[in-house]
């Protein structure tokens, strides 16, 4: 796409207000159809797939962050003249939109049951279509340069024939298999539920010891459910614990329901927790089913899909099950079987993240995928360097992951979802039917009422959205994706999922080249946002207030690889000041009439700060391309704001007015380095605050887009060191004046006499005016005495600075001023003083307030001396 002038005029505003220019800009871009990607281009293909989110989100801080990155990366790789495609879309989030829909309905007085599978169903489009997908137009409001042609959403047609068509593959292919197993359950849900939906809480409970059995052949057992004790088919101890050796083999009672169990000896026993001994409960919980597993143990599930018990024969059938743990134990009290009980017991509890319920091990009839050789295959793919993990020391969490897998459950009790293609006859037939097949008909034959886990269609997502099964332009051009950018928290989840499928549909190749892992943000103290912690942030509000690059440049500049980000207003605030001073910059450069030229003048004739900027500026682009490219966003962003800040900003700038002043040819070629530099610098910074950017090259390019301007590359000159040492030499002589002068209590705009001695000698005559400029220091007249002196020391000698002062500070009002300043750092002294004196302090504070203070002490002590020393030079009157 070629850049063409842009009609507009060559001015800013008079203030920067990102919220007068954002939406518009944004849809500028997106009309144009910059973002576009277009598989018949002869440009190198750059893909990323965007983690969809679900259709009942909305843009939260970790979204902003990753979305930040994956931006940066992608109009990065547009502007180095990729085809770039940053393919968006929506996950159908099963389990959060079937239960914000149910809930809606009960709102309403119905029963989503009696309305029915179609009839619940058709609610959830019309809520998907009324309400689902806001988070994409705050995508937008991000800036997020997706292709919004190709947006896709698992539960459209496309996608849904990818469903149906791999798990024919896999089904036939003897990879997906039903089977009966304990699953995480949720009661309010009536489903199954995946690993990533449970929270484990800290919670205070109870743990109850009770006796099973009589006398010598009694055993006690502890459990934080009583209530399981209905479903025991064994007690468990440890083959090589003396105490139950002679009850190895044996029966006991199971109290309250006239059964017998034996007791087992089980390695898995520890037999120095509790007792020594363990009630199994097979069907109820995880380490039990495994027991009953190896020893052949009946699997008694007592609990019906709603938490009730049932099928025990006993008086607690129908009673839900945190009634029951009262009952039972009030019951077993009776029989004089409670032994102990330890209240309150802190343990950790799973909880649905959804329905906010303690979620109940369940033995339930599932689906499952056979994951054994898809995991080899996996694992295989990054060992052989098909795929690479960044940062590579996040790869041994993916083996720790892939290496161990169990089989996947990928069935949910549920309606909203891609519903499992298998159907069942009458006469116990069951036939996986495929996207391109009839189903079989008549009279007792129905569909699986199940539906598919949502990582199921999410795993299918970077080939399905580009047409998979059929052979399409986008499959053949844009797969394997170029990189994913994602968190290690949904590493097991989401990653894993995608190279499962990814491989075996695709034949061998992987579904991205790269997995770029980041962390979590955080807040400014380190600690995981949360709602209950009260520290959870609104990047809307953020973007509101401080405008979205202020937001982007903040998230951008914590990213470091694999490693968590915190966050907090006030660096938002700071990166607002960092777009207005980059703002305030460019209106002064062009004010003083900066422009892009088409080359730039012979280094030859240009000043030791031009030549100095311009080889900064050169090492820049190469320093933020390698960042970049090693996925280091926080550096390549700090390179940036620091060269834009302090090198820029607050010395070429500077620099640069004395040469304007001059009105020399030299004046004329300034301008035109003003203009090289920041039309690369704001390339460069572009990608991570692309509205401010593109406000401020457009106008002072006058050209169409930045956006599909050229990524920057190294100018290719020579470097000058000889420069960068004189301006190294001119800026350690403004600062230490600078310093002087506040030391002796001159206004920083306060203008004095000085004479400058030696500054020649050290090659530096050409520097004088800018450094009178800087340091606010006039040429002395006639007759010129000075009053004050320092010498600065430079590479190669010193310069000698003799200053008048006379009459240039007010002694009383200074002296004043230093009196107070040293009596609030005895204060502080004293304060200190004490605290470190007393053993009650230092001896029970942590280590890190009494380090605190020390310093504060130190602080205190270096103030006096430097006030002192400040009272004594001031002239005596």
């Amino acid at each position: 796409m070629t850049q063409t002038q842009a009609a507009q005029p060559r001015e800013l505003p008079s203030t920067w207000n990102p919220a007068d220019v954002e939406a518009e800009l944004y849809q500028r871009w997106v009309a144009a159809g910059y973002f576009t990607a277009d598989p018949a281009s002869d440009k190198p293909p750059f893909s990323i797939v965007i983690p969809p989110p679900n259709v009942t989100g909305s843009l939260h801080i970790g979204h902003a962050f990753e979305h930040t990155l994956m931006d940066v990366l992608t109009r990065r790789r547009r502007m180095q003249g990729y085809d770039a495609l940053w393919l968006p879309g929506m996950d159908h989030a099963s389990i959060a939109v079937h239960a914000l829909v149910e809930k809606q309905l009960r709102d309403e007085g119905i029963d989503h049951r009696e309305l029915g599978r179609e009839g619940f169903l058709d609610r959830v489009w019309q809520w998907k279509e009324k309400h689902g997908g806001a988070i994409l137009s705050q995508m937008r409001r991000l800036g997020d340069s997706v292709d919004w042609s190709r947006e896709r959403f698992t539960m459209d047609d496309g996608l849904s024939r990818a469903v149906r068509t791999i798990f024919k593959k896999l089904y036939d292919d003897g990879l997906i298999y039903r089977a009966e197993r304990l699953v995480n359950w949720s009661p309010d849900m009536r489903s199954a539920i995946s690993d990533i939906e449970v929270e484990h809480k800290e919670v205070e409970g109870e743990l109850v010891s009770m006796r099973y059995g009589d006398g010598e052949n009694s055993i006690v057992v502890a459990t934080t459910r009583v209530e399981t004790m209905l479903g025991d088919t064994a007690v468990a101890v440890h083959p090589d614990d003396e105490r139950y050796r002679h009850l190895v083999g044996t029966e006991i009672e199971l109290p309250l329901t006239g059964r017998r169990i034996p007791v087992v000896a089980d390695t898995h026993v520890d037999p120095e927790f509790g007792t020594g001994a363990v009630k199994v409960t097979p069907a109820h919980d995880p380490n039990d089913f495994e027991i009953g597993q190896r020893h052949d143990l009946p699997m008694l599930t007592i609990m019906d899909e709603q938490g009730r018990i049932a099928h025990t024969g006993t008086e607690f059938d129908g009673m839900d099950r945190f009634e029951a743990r009262v009952a039972v134990r009030e019951r077993l009290r009776e029989q004089d079987r409670i032994v102990a009980e330890k209240r309150p017991y802190l343990h950790s509890v799973g909880h649905s993240s959804r329905s906010k319920e303690p979620i109940e091990p369940r033995l339930s009839l599932q689906w499952y995928v056979r994951v054994g050789p898809l995991a080899k295959a996996a694992g295989d793919a990054v060992r052989d360097g098909r795929v690479e993990v960044h940062p590579p020391e996040m790869a041994k969490r993916y083996f720790d992951w892939v290496d161990n897998l169990h089989d996947w459950n990928i069935s949910r009790q549920l309606w909203w979802g891609h519903r499992i293609p298998i159907w069942y006859g009458p006469n116990g037939e069951v036939v996986c039917v495929g996207p391109d097949e009839e189903p079989p008909t008549g009279d007792g034959w129905h569909q699986d009422e199940d539906v598919l886990d949502t990582w199921f269609s999410s795993g299918l997502w970077p080939f399905s959205t580009m047409g998979w099964p059929d052979d399409t332009a986008d499959l053949r051009r844009y797969y394997p994706t170029s990189v994913l950018v994602t968190g290690y928290d949904i590493l097991f989840f989401w990653v894993i999922r995608m190279m499962l499928m990814g491989l075996y549909a695709m034949d061998g190749e992987p579904p991205f080249r790269t997995i770029a892992l980041h962390g979590m943000v955080r807040d400014a103290h380190g600690k995981k946002m949360s709602k209950s912690a009260g520290n959870t942030v609104d990047p809307l509000e953020w973007m509101n207030s401080y405008g979205t690059d202020a937001l982007r440049f903040t998230l951008a500049r914590g990213a470091n690889p694999g490693a968590d980000s915190p966050i907090s207003e006030e660096w938002v605030a700071g990166s607002r000041s960092f777009c207005t001073k980059l703002f305030n910059a460019t209106k002064f450069a062009m004010m003083n009439g900066a422009r892009v030229p088409d080359a730039l003048p012979a280094r030859s004739g240009l000043t030791d700060a031009d030549r100095w900027i311009l080889d900064r500026l050169d090492q820049l682009v190469s320093e933020v391309d390698e960042l970049l490219e090693d996925f280091q966003f926080a550096k390549a962003t700090e390179a940036l704001y620091h060269f834009t800040w302090d090198e820029f900003c607050d010395w070429y700038l500077e620099l640069s007015k004395v040469q304007l002043d001059a009105h020399t040819e030299r004046a004329e070629s300034t301008r035109e380095v003003l203009g090289y530099v920041l039309d690369v610098l704001l390339r460069l910074l572009h990608p991570t605050i692309p509205y401010l950017t593109e406000t401020l090259w457009t106008t002072l390019t006058g050209r169409e887009s930045v956006v599909i301007a050229d990524w920057p590359a190294p100018s290719g000159e020579q470097a000058d060191p000889g420069a960068a040492e004189r301006i190294a030499a001119v800026q350690k002589l403004i600062t230490e004046i600078r310093r002087f002068r506040s030391d002796q209590g001159l206004k920083p705009g306060q203008r004095v006499a000085a004479r400058l001695g030696g500054i020649a000698e050290l090659g530096l005559d050409g520097h004088v005016a800018a450094v009178r400029s800087l340091a606010r220091v006039t040429e002395p007249a006639d007759g010129f005495t000075s009053s004050a002196s320092i010498e600065v020391g430079l590479t190669g000698g010193t310069v000698a600075v003799e200053l008048d002062l006379s009459g240039a500070v007010d002694v009383e009002a200074e002296r004043k001023r230093l009196a107070k300043d040293l009596a609030a750092a005895e204060k502080e002294l004293s304060g200190a003083d004490k605290k470190l004196g007393n053993p009650a302090f230092t001896g029970k504070a942590p280590a890190e307030v009494v380090d605190k203070i020390r310093v504060r002490r130190e602080t205190a002590l270096a103030d006096i001396e430097r006030i002192n020393a400040r009272l004594a030079a001031l002239p005596q009157g």
